[in-house]
């Protein structure tokens, strides 16, 4: 009888590989904008002009005071010649602006003859009305109008009748009439309110800006 074959030996399975580690996810970077590095920082800085923000000076107030009076659309109001300057102030622009590094002022002018306030920017450096808003606001009173609102306000008989022994201009703020029947409510106006120093008021005089005259006398408790 024939042998049968012996059995070949399995072989032995080989050995796994250990598994490489998953790679660590990156956090998901965060939605706001970084913040600039001190580098960049110290740069914007050093390549700033600080004569920019430097206030105006008398002679660049007039250049831009003449480079807007001169500006075809508002030469009925140079011509008339009833306005005021309310406020002049350097104004800044960032790049890429393209006015940015020149020198500018804001110039606020009140057009008494038309009821308008002209709010523009002068380019010093180039000679030109960069932007130019005409509208029916009303800015705050200039220096020069307070003086003379409590000027005109001193001198009516009407209001120094209803004064007491010691009251005084105290203050003189913008007023706009609510009252259509009031002077105030169609032309630039200005309270003027009277008292003792530390006191309470005892009179407010309303004065029309335009023509240099007290519209209305009333005594502060009725105010």
């Amino acid at each position: 009888m024939a042998k049968k074959p012996p059995k070949a030996k399995a072989k032995p399975a080989p050995a796994r590989k250990a598994a490489k580690p998953a790679p660590a996810k990156k956090a998901a970077p965060s939605r706001s904008s970084p913040s600039p590095s001190p580098i960049a920082l110290a740069i914007d800085v050093v390549a700033s002009d600080a004569g920019l923000f430097a206030p105006l000076t008398p002679g660049e107030i007039a250049d831009a005071v003449r480079t807007l009076t001169e500006d075809r659309r508002v030469t009925g109001m140079a011509k008339v010649g009833r306005y005021r300057v309310i406020a002049t102030e350097p104004l800044v622009v960032k790049p890429p602006h393209w006015m940015a590094g020149h020198r500018l002022a804001r110039v606020v002018v009140y057009d008494y003859a038309a009821d308008r306030c002209v709010d523009a920017c002068v380019d010093l450096d180039a000679g030109v009305v960069a932007h130019l808003e005409v509208s029916k606001a009303q800015p705050m009173l200039s220096r020069e109008e307070e003086s003379v609102a409590m000027s005109v306000a001193v001198i009516d008989e009407r209001v120094r009748t209803q004064l007491q022994l010691g009251d005084e201009p105290l203050i003189a703020m913008h007023y706009w009439g609510k009252d259509e029947t009031e002077v105030a409510y169609a032309r630039r106006s200005a309270a003027v309110v009277f008292g003792r120093p530390g006191g309470h008021p005892s009179v407010i005089a309303v004065v029309d800006l335009l023509e240099n005259s007290v519209t209305a006398v009333v005594p502060a408790a009725q105010w």
